[in-house]
């Protein structure tokens, strides 16, 4: 397994076709963002927001130390999931009891960053209310969101995203082609339709096409997907056709709204029955989903609702190949008329869809621009555009049943896919499971949605939610996995095994002082249910959540005499095996505490043979950081550290952040036990950073807390306040990946992925001597010592007494030497170095 931690959904969205011209707008954005601290990109759908925001943020990255993150929206109905989206997004994993708004701004209080939330439209009042959280509580957060409607703040810098200009069909088009409009339908066209290209003989046509689609960028795409079977000519005639009819309906539709509403309802009605149908079923996927997902969720009746998810599939497996085009093309024919013949549909009622023809539907969509291929975890995925996406539920809502059919075919799927991935939880893959489900996490939240507010369905949205407690508790969202599963209990009080289940994994992501005694009631009821229905393995579970309870609040003989029992029983039948060998790593660690390290080694050796037998890397990063805690104990720091660093290691794989907080100081105290004391308090800069986007008291255990705390007492006096401020500072300007690739480079086990030359070749090792150093002026030298401290360009330009400008071209000339892509790897570069 890697060392990178996988992919999240905080990313701009991926790019897959060209971009067209918006250069004014590009300026304006970065104008606004220099002066501003909330700047909205409003406008119509369709127009482009999404796609313009994640081109401004790319060109100020630069401009924000701590990083540009994006916070998807579209995907949620609950206003209660924004801030937690938004902590997601950003990397903030609290454990705490406090209002998520209140968290989110203590923890982003001294960072400079740029939050990208998209979507906000059907959300106003939550994300007017997170930015103005933002905007009052922290003095280096902006906030760039694209909504149809502004948010209504009094700091709001609006820009108007407007459609892409076009010119007069009758005026001169010699250079047509430096119109917008007129180069996104050539673009998109010769997609189609090879070869094709503007010329004196058909630039009139563009225009006129272009004009009628009033330069919206969808529209204008949609229309381009034609060209297939018709000429620009024959597209002009057909879509006037189509906005005389749609002219005739209310007047109170915006003319905006009313073209690309022709230009949707044309697409819609030269799709094949299946593809209609496959449309309108797609549209309950709040994200993106993959072939599978749409089988089970698109089609009349799946042969198997169960396959076990396709996490590593052949790499070829993509509907999206021309070499299809010609067969659907003819199955158009069979159905009656040729593509471009076809008659509307009317009110005809659609055949249904049989499973093995989602694939042939799921092409086609992707042929005609409804459906958007993007990359994903081993598999090729697909998204609706909102605007298709909304389009297609009315016509699902037109369809009585329809709806309620498909929301529970895909929560079933739902389930059966967080099945599937706890019985595989405990062996090899972990990281794949780790990325499909962050890939599906919007899919989940309709899920577990539509489980809780449909009567009848809570007690299957409580088994979602309870089924899901590795991804909660094990990879970084245990306030979104609370929130769920609160909401879940309160929705079922029947006493259910769903409900026993429901109450210990709750009670798990009880992490921090103030949730130590609900944990404990939580485990407590939970082992009371259990018992009471008979059954075994949801009373082990339980009984493992006592225990730990204990060992975070410091009991430790009881924590030793709970898991000496634990232990000694066998695993009982349908007994979750993380859990089971996880008894074992909290006896080991009982043991290490109280001084009985020989018989700590030796269980943690026990634990660590079983988890080598089932290739599992989870559990198996915990009893290395146990086995390293235990020699740590002895003074064995030689030993010590290799265990703690494959620990840190495994536990990046999976984003495991307690347990990279937990193994970060761990760290510190081998680090400054062995003398570096300099590095020592980089290690801790970093883990107070990690800490504080978890829970800054560290559970408040002294267990856990003692020996790190005597440890940074010794390293202040070893290096003097000047020198630990200075290297504090720079191990908190490193972000998590940062952060675990610095505490891993210096013992020569980086096996995090570093930076890459701009030829992609690996860089040469930062420790042992770079060529690069010799290329870096001293004044490039100064300026990424500055980067390194956290400095922003602003900060640089007044410590140095230079224009902001000069510093910009400074880190952009070092990025360039460097090899690198942003500040991070610059900031990790130059506290190897040190």
């Amino acid at each position: 397994m890697g060392g990178s931690a996988p992919r999240r959904v905080h990313q701009p969205p991926v790019e897959t076709t060209s971009f067209v011209d918006r250069r004014d707008e590009l300026a304006e954005g970065r104008r606004l963002l220099a002066t501003a601290r909330l700047v909205t990109l409003t406008g119509p759908g369709g127009v482009g927001k999404t796609r313009l925001a994640g081109r401004i943020a790319a060109r100020v990255e630069r401009a924000f130390p701590d990083g540009v993150r994006f916070a998807h929206l579209a995907g949620l109905q609950d206003p209660e999931l924004v801030p937690l989206a938004a902590a997601d997004a950003l990397g903030l994993h609290d454990h705490s009891e406090q209002p998520p708004l209140d968290t989110l701004v203590e923890q982003l209080r001294d960072r400079r960053l740029l939050l990208v939330l998209d979507n906000c439209e059907h959300l106003l009042s939550a994300c007017a209310e997170l930015a103005a959280a933002l905007l009052h509580g922290t003095t280096g957060v902006r906030v760039l969101a694209t909504s149809r409607h502004r948010l209504a703040l009094t700091e709001e810098h609006l820009l108007d995203v407007r459609p892409l200009p076009v010119p007069d069909p009758d005026s001169d088009l010699s250079a047509a082609a430096t119109y917008p409009a007129l180069a996104l339908f050539a673009d998109r066209a010769a997609a189609v339709a090879p070869g094709f290209e503007l010329t004196p003989d058909n630039r009139a046509a563009v225009a006129r096409l272009c004009r009628r689609l009033d330069g919206l960028p969808l529209a204008i795409e949609l229309a381009a997907v034609r060209m297939r079977v018709l000429g620009v000519d024959q597209l002009v005639a057909r879509l006037d056709d189509r906005y005389r009819l749609l002219t005739t309906g209310s007047p109170a539709v915006l003319p905006r709204h009313q073209t690309l509403r022709a230009a949707v309802d044309w697409s819609h009605e030269l799709c094949t029955e299946a593809e209609q149908l496959v449309w309108a079923r797609a549209s309950v996927f709040a994200g993106s989903f993959d072939l599978e997902a749409a089988e089970a969720v698109c089609a009349d009746a799946a042969p198997n609702l169960n396959p076990a998810p396709n996490l590593n599939p052949a790499p070829d497996q993509d509907p999206d190949t021309d070499g299809r085009a010609a067969e659907r093309h003819g199955k158009d024919e069979r159905h009656g008329k040729a593509e471009s013949e076809r008659e509307p549909e009317g009110d005809r009622e659609p055949e249904g869809v049989h499973p093995q023809d989602v694939l042939e539907a799921v092409a086609g969509l992707v042929d005609k621009s409804v459906l958007c291929r993007e990359g994903g975890p081993g598999t090729a995925r697909y998204r609706l555009l909102d605007t298709l996406r909304h389009y297609g539920l009315d016509k699902l809502r037109q369809r009585p049943g329809e709806e309620s059919a498909a929301r529970r075919r895909q929560r079933d799927w739902a389930q059966e896919v967080a099945a599937e991935c706890e019985r595989r939880w405990f062996g090899p893959g972990q990281r794949e499971i780790v990325a499909r489900l962050r890939a599906d996490q919007d899919n989940l939240r309709a899920a577990l949605e539509f489980s809780l507010t449909v009567p009848g369905e809570a007690r299957a949205g409580l088994g979602l939610a309870g089924t899901l407690w590795f991804y909660w508790h094990a990879c970084g969202a245990p306030r979104e996995g609370r929130y769920w599963l609160d909401r879940a209990l309160d929705a079922h009080p029947e006493p259910t095994r769903e409900r026993a289940r429901a109450l210990w994994v709750a009670g798990l992501l009880a992490g921090c002082p103030e949730d130590l005694t609900r944990g404990r009631h939580r485990a407590e009821d939970a082992r009371a249910l259990a018992r009471r229905l008979g059954d075994p393995a949801e009373v082990a579970h339980a009984e493992y959540l006592l225990g730990l309870m204990a060992l975070f609040g410091d009991d430790l003989p009881a924590a030793l005499e709970h898991y000496e029992a634990a232990v000694a029983r066998n695993p009982v039948d349908g007994q979750l095996p993380s859990l089971a060998v996880l008894d074992q790593v909290e006896l080991a660690a009982s043991l290490a505490f109280l001084g009985h390290t020989d018989r700590a080694v030796q269980v943690c050796e026990d634990a660590h043979r079983l988890c080598e037998e089932h290739g599992e890397e989870w559990v198996r990063s915990y009893v290395l950081r146990v086995l390293a805690l235990a020699y740590a104990e002895r003074k064995e720091w030689d030993r010590a550290e290799p265990h703690a660093c494959d620990a840190l290691r495994r536990k990046l794989a999976v984003h495991d952040v307690i347990g990279i907080g937990l193994t970060l100081d761990l760290l510190v105290v081998i680090t400054a036990a062995r003398g570096a004391h300099e590095r020592a308090a980089v290690l801790l800069g970093g883990a107070d950073r990690v800490w504080a986007g978890i829970d800054g008291n560290r559970f408040g255990s002294a267990t856990y807390n003692s020996a790190r705390k005597e440890s940074e007492t010794r390293v202040r006096a070893a290096v003097g306040p000047v020198l630990f401020d200075r290297a504090y500072r720079r191990g908190g300007g490193l972000g998590l990946t940062a952060i675990v690739s610095y505490a891993l480079q210096e013992t020569g086990r980086a096996v995090v992925p570093g930076p890459r030359r701009a030829d992609g070749g690996p860089a040469p090792d930062p420790v042992r001597g770079d060529p690069r150093l010799a290329s870096l002026t001293r004044r490039e030298r100064e300026v990424a010592e500055l980067v390194a401290d956290g400095l922003a360009n602003q900060q640089i330009a007044d410590r140095l007494v230079i224009a902001r400008r000069t510093a910009e071209g400074h880190v952009e000339r070092i990025l360039g030497k460097l090899g690198f892509s942003n500040r991070s790897q610059i900031a990790a570069w130059v506290s190897a170095r040190r």
